[in-house]
């Protein structure tokens, strides 16, 4: 990083080491083909709402995209999305989207599949919400009206392979803009009844990272930990930020968000910032339903340095 700014060739340089390191393969390409075929549409999840600085960095997605497409991966299967397309576009996505050809798309945008089969059922809770415009049962009434929330038609119809590029960002219910957080309500609509509340969130957010259009088809979580934002949620607070320059990469999306939750704990105390409780049952929750690895002593770390 340089004030705040990742430096575009160290930053390809940690995604190849990550990836060799983290497969046990040869060469970069190798690494990708392991987890992702050049048939597969890839959808690269991030967080994209705080900005380019303090969601999802667009330097790390655009240096994933790349060995994507050296490996063979045409760049219009790959799609970068999040809930939003307006918050992507804001972040500064849409330029390189234009010049790396991969799409860019928002699962509210594209729409809320009804669940006609196992892959798309929606995830169904006698919590009723209050539905919003965007919703897909928004304006309906009747009885069990808002009280199912549907996946996004992107998840459950294009994408096959998905890949979470989260920021080591805090969330001030969910404890961290984790994994399994981005993934799981940016995949679905009727979100409200549980945003504000941790103990819904707790078990919401692993129930819908559960549901097999998601869970079966993640291929590789990553965490932009080139800085840590211990405070300020969705806003793009960089005076409550600390220069990590990590990237993390692993198929546990449960232990990453763990060990997130550990920094923004450590970057807080370091700074005399209000003492945080984390929302530590959601990923117990996560861990009894084997989505992960919640318990820190229990996560193996292998850390290589890039100079």
């Amino acid at each position: 990083m340089d004030a705040f700014r990742p430096r575009p060739e160290k930053i390809r340089s940690m995604v190849a080491r990550g990836m060799t390191n983290f497969t046990g393969k040869a060469t970069v390409s190798e690494s990708w083909r392991s987890i992702v075929s050049s048939q597969d549409v890839v959808g690269i999840k991030i967080i994209s709402a705080p900005g380019a600085n303090s969601g999802t960095r667009p330097a790390v997605v655009i240096a994933v995209i790349e060995q994507l497409i050296d490996a063979g991966l045409p760049p219009k299967n790959v799609i970068v999305w999040d809930k939003q397309i307006e918050d992507l576009k804001a972040a500064g996505f849409a330029e390189f989207a234009k010049m790396y050809g991969f799409r860019l798309e928002g699962s509210l945008q594209e729409g809320w599949d009804e669940g006609n089969d196992e892959k798309s059922k929606p995830y169904d809770k006698p919590l009723i919400g209050n539905l919003v415009w965007g919703d897909h049962e928004f304006g309906q009434k009747g009885e069990g009206i808002g009280r199912k929330s549907f996946l996004s038609k992107l998840v459950t119809r294009e994408i096959t392979r998905i890949i979470n590029i989260t920021p080591l960002l805090n969330h001030n219910e969910a404890g961290v803009s984790g994994n399994l957080y981005s993934l799981a309500l940016g995949s679905v609509d009727n979100t409200t009844r549980f945003e504000s509340d941790p103990e819904r969130l707790a078990t919401a957010v692993p129930d819908i990272y559960s549901l097999p259009a998601l869970a079966d088809r993640v291929a590789l979580n990553i965490v932009d930990a080139l800085i840590c934002q211990y405070e300020g949620g969705e806003r793009g607070l960089l005076h409550y930020s600390t220069v990590l320059n990590q990237l993390r990469f692993s198929h546990d999306a449960v232990a990453l968000d763990v060990l997130s939750l550990q920094d923004l704990e450590r970057q807080r105390h370091r700074a005399e910032a209000p003492v945080v409780k984390p929302n530590l049952d959601l990923y117990n929750n996560a861990a009894l339903i084997e989505l992960g690895v919640s318990d820190p002593k229990k996560i193996v770390v292998e850390t290589f340095i890039i100079k």
